[in-house]
């Protein structure tokens, strides 16, 4: 792909997220296109989106998950951007209409303290730079068909990494933790959806580690030139599958001691 190509296809993307109108699957319309071309697209649309006034909250960590991985027939996560107009606050409704085919994913999210960068990144930095860990709730969306309607090709990860990570939202509860006050591969969540339990996970679903998963982050971040900043969210990955939510869902997630979240959708 050319830069050109990235920079339509980012416009494309931005559209169908103003308008609500899917796009085709980016990676039929490009067959050749490889991951750095996937994130030279979401780079595009950073630099479209801080153009238009938004600002950085931080960053997000998905496929995470060995079945989530071997789904796709990769064998690393991805990573998309965190927006400012993404946050919404604990127990919020979303309106009508703000996304396209809302689901959501229990994650423990990292509040840092201090700057995170360079391929040679630890688990020891990652606790050092964390201000504060706390239960949250990812908002996917996708403004890419989850399916080619003429041939039934499925997304790819190119599409998705192309597609922000299908990020979407963000909600944090209100609790918060030292970064070592649990061992947060024990940390886990019961989450409903209209009083009915869908599904169940633990934090050790995340790369056996959570921090492991801020690690490949930062050595990830740097092979681009990028690095966490203070004061950034970070959502580390999700330990349960997708949950869909059509109008009128009620969300909550029982973290337990340590936390709960709740989200509605109009």
């Amino acid at each position: 792909m050319t830069p050109d190509d990235h920079a339509r296809a980012a416009a494309d993307l931005l559209e169908a997220e103003r308008t609500g109108r899917q796009i085709g699957l980016l990676s039929l319309r490009y067959p050749k296109m490889d991951m750095d071309d996937a994130y030279a697209i979401q780079s595009a649309i950073l630099d479209a989106k801080l153009g238009a006034g938004r600002t950085v909250l931080g960053w997000k960590i998905g496929l995470t998950s060995r079945a989530m991985q071997q789904a796709l027939g990769i064998d690393i996560p991805d990573s998309g951007i965190l927006f400012d107009d993404m946050l919404f606050e604990p127990g919020a409704r979303v309106p009508q209409g703000r996304f396209i085919q809302p689901r959501i994913e229990a994650e423990i999210a990292f509040i840092m303290k201090a700057p995170l960068a360079g391929e040679e990144v630890s688990r020891d930095d990652v606790l050092a730079a964390t201000q504060s860990v706390a239960p949250a709730l990812e908002i996917l969306d996708t403004r890419i068909l989850r399916a080619d309607p003429e041939t039934g090709r499925t997304r790819s990860v190119l599409d998705t990494i192309s597609d922000n990570a299908a990020n979407a939202g963000i909600v944090l509860g209100s609790q918060r933790h030292a970064p070592d006050a649990f061992d947060l591969r024990w940390v886990g969540a019961m989450v409903f959806r209209d009083r009915t339990i869908e599904e169940t996970g633990l934090g050790a679903g995340v790369l056996n580690d959570p921090v492991e998963s801020v690690v490949w982050l930062a050595r990830r971040m740097a092979q681009y030139g990028q690095s966490i900043e203070a004061g950034q969210t970070i959502l580390s990955g999700s330990f349960i599958r997708p949950v869909e939510c059509p109008p009128g869902t009620e969300v909550h997630a029982d973290f337990g001691s340590f936390g709960s979240v709740d989200i509605a959708f109009a």
